[in-house]
């Protein structure tokens, strides 16, 4: 068996910067890694496709925080009540019965019917920064698109929407430190006063929203208990916000950095779709899929996983395993046969992935053909990234030139 990662592996800075070269070099010792992280609990990397993709839907893996170590078990749940009671920790029946009341809202044909509203949202916001000739394109642009999107979804008032936004990046950060831990219990109760007023207010006053059906769902069916509304709730804020930002934020950035790929997207628009999804393989807004738990002692490559081990699913490192993809290290937008896992596999497959997709061809198509000449306005290794411990791959700025 490799030898155990450190904790401090996924905080540091070289790490950081390029995980793909961390991921190269580590693949070329084996699939499988054990690592310290969470501290003092048998965990593993695994970094292939090949073992990665299959272990996105193995029923042997659960994503049950019953099912993991004990002490983790205790600490998510203190840690991040809100998040322990939703379909993506969940598993079958609970996850059918709570992916169920919100599929509905992200089916292909009612997300493309926002389509007039995100290309709304995208003209409003290039109109507002295109005369200043500069922007942060994140700040500006990549953070208020999808926010504003899963906000009117919800039926969240647009005034609340900072307030989301500072929530949802609260509590994706990874610190386990004393501060971090305090400040995302700050954060959990504040996010559980609003979605409880708010579902009162819908109780009184139904609207056509997904807040208002889940209530609905919730009075007449009981098909989900008062905490599970919330954690759906707010999983849904996090996931239909973070992910989005960072595909924006990272493929154009992948751009910006292949003049030549760039030059081919806007002679030829029609591409569009394949260079999301390259996008998405070649630096993805997710590094490694949430957790999952060992049931029982198993094999994976060879490598023995004890029974309520933790397993992260590296989806960064199988989207560039050189055995599924040529030249992986290359940005190609016309690459065919992309077998990325950017949005999992299996019964976990992103909800929301028809929203992402469409909201990055509107955004990625409207930011070309409207700022045709858009630059970097700084050198590529000026720029800093998120805390790497994060599940989350992102930028903390991007300044454009037009």
């Amino acid at each position: 068996m490799p030898e155990k990662l450190p904790a401090e592996f996924v905080f540091d800075p070289e790490y950081n910067r390029d995980p793909y070269a961390v991921y190269a070099a580590l693949r070329e010792k084996g699939p499988v890694h054990p690592i310290d992280f969470p501290p003092g609990m048998d965990a593993f990397l695994i970094l292939g496709h090949e073992h990665g993709r299959p272990a996105l839907s193995d029923p042997r893996l659960s994503k049950d925080l019953d099912q993991g170590p004990p002490a983790f078990h205790q600490f998510a749940s203190m840690d991040n009540p809100a998040l322990a009671h939703n379909m993506l920790n969940s598993d079958p029946p609970d996850h059918t019965r709570l992916r169920r009341l919100v599929v509905k809202a992200f089916t292909p044909r009612r997300t493309e019917s926002l389509r007039p509203r995100i290309q709304e949202i995208t003209d409003g916001l290039i109109d507002a920064m295109a005369a200043r000739g500069h922007a942060d394109l994140l700040d500006d642009f990549a953070f208020p698109l999808p926010i504003i999107v899963i906000c009117e979804l919800l039926g969240v008032p647009a005034e609340d929407r900072d307030d989301f936004r500072e929530w949802s990046g609260t509590l994706v950060n990874p610190n386990l430190d004393e501060e971090g831990t305090r400040r995302r219990g700050e954060v959990n109760a504040a996010v559980r006063a609003y979605f409880t007023r708010v579902i009162a207010e819908r109780r009184a006053e139904p609207r056509d929203d997904l807040i208002s059906a889940l209530v609905a769902a919730r009075d007449e069916d009981e098909l989900l208990s008062e905490q599970e509304m919330i954690a759906t709730l707010t999983l849904l804020l996090i996931a239909g916000h973070e992910t989005t930002v960072n595909l924006i934020g990272n493929g154009m950035l992948a751009l910006l950095t292949n003049p030549g790929q760039l030059r081919l997207l806007k002679d030829r628009p029609e591409l569009l779709p394949s260079a999301i999804e390259e996008f998405l393989r070649y630096d993805g807004p997710v590094q490694r899929a949430t957790l999952r738990f060992a049931t029982e002692d198993m094999e994976i490559a060879g490598v023995h996983i004890p029974k309520r081990s933790v397993i992260h699913v590296v989806l960064g490192s199988a989207g560039h395993d050189p055995e599924v993809f040529d030249d992986p290290e290359t940005l190609d937008i016309t690459r065919t046969d992309n077998r990325h896992v950017a949005f999992g596999h299996g019964i976990h497959f992103c909800l929301g992935a028809p929203l992402a997709r469409l909201e990055a061809q509107i955004a990625f198509g409207t930011l070309l053909r409207r700022l045709p000449d858009i630059t970097l306005a700084c050198a590529p290794d000026e720029l800093s990234w998120q805390q790497s411990g994060s599940l989350i791959r992102g930028l903390t700025a991007l300044p454009v030139r037009f």
